[in-house]
Parts: C-alpha cells; sequence; structure tokens
C-alpha cells in the first residue's frame, strides 16, 4: 500500500491576502502561519518593513588595506573603527587582511623598506574583522 502526500486545501476558498492563506490555483502548497514573517499576496512573498537597527551596520569587505596606493584601499570603512581578530587575538597593528584567504600582514617592528613603508609579515589563520562602535 502506497501512501501518498494528500495536497494541503485551504478551509475557506477564497483568497483574502492575509498570511497563511494559498490561492485555489496552488494546490499541494502549506499556509505560511502566523509565525512566518511574510505576507503571501497574489502569489508573492513580501517582507514587512523593517527599522533600522544596530546589526544593519554595512559588511566589511572580504580584503582591506591601509596602504592608499593598494587597490584594496577603502576610505569609507576606514573612516569607521575596524577590528581585527587573528586566531581569537585582537591585533592592533594590521596593515591588511583577506579573510577568504585567511591571512593578514602586520609591521614587522619598526624596520622601514627604502620607500618608508613598514616591513610587513604575512600571518595565516581565521580573520575576523569587525567595526569596534
Amino acid at each position: 500500500m502506497s501512501c501518498s502526500p494528500r495536497p494541503f486545501l485551504p478551509r475557506s476558498g477564497r483568497n483574502d491576502g492575509l498570511a497563511g492563506s494559498v490561492p485555489s490555483g496552488r494546490p499541494g502548497t502549506r499556509p505560511l502561519g502566523r509565525a512566518a514573517a511574510g505576507v503571501y499576496v497574489r502569489g508573492k512573498t513580501r517582507q514587512p518593513a523593517r527599522s533600522p537597527t544596530v546589526t544593519d551596520l554595512p559588511t566589511l569587505p572580504d580584503r582591506l588595506s591601509t596602504d592608499p596606493k593598494s587597490p584594496h584601499y577603502d576610505e569609507a570603512v576606514l573612516s569607521r573603527e575596524v577590528g581585527i581578530r587573528f586566531k581569537g587575538v585582537e591585533k592592533t597593528n594590521v596593515e591588511e587582511y583577506c579573510v577568504s584567504e585567511g591571512w593578514i600582514r602586520v609591521a614587522a617592528g619598526t624596520a622601514k623598506d627604502r620607500f618608508g613603508n613598514p616591513l610587513t609579515v604575512k600571518l595565516k589563520g581565521p580573520v575576523e574583522p569587525y567595526f569596534k562602535s
């Protein structure tokens, strides 16, 4: 005996646009219920308007540099305070980072190259950038 799933049919045959209603032309779909955030209207689910919160901060780029000559330099992002957590420890001397490749470039002491830029060392490990404020 095979048991095939029965299509869900709404209690009333009308679609009044409320959450949880299913149009009569779509058998086999289930209502969204009150727990769902969207509202079902004419075949589309619309999300209700949200007020901006602290968690709606702009995202940090995958790669960022503090050197203005670098193609990964971004003045708008660096205008805010950016923190870097590398291997679970906060680093304050990071010159450049890349999240996807998992590395940071840090200054190697106070040594400078012939152009006056600090000598850097590339360290590999998990990188977590974040906005401090």
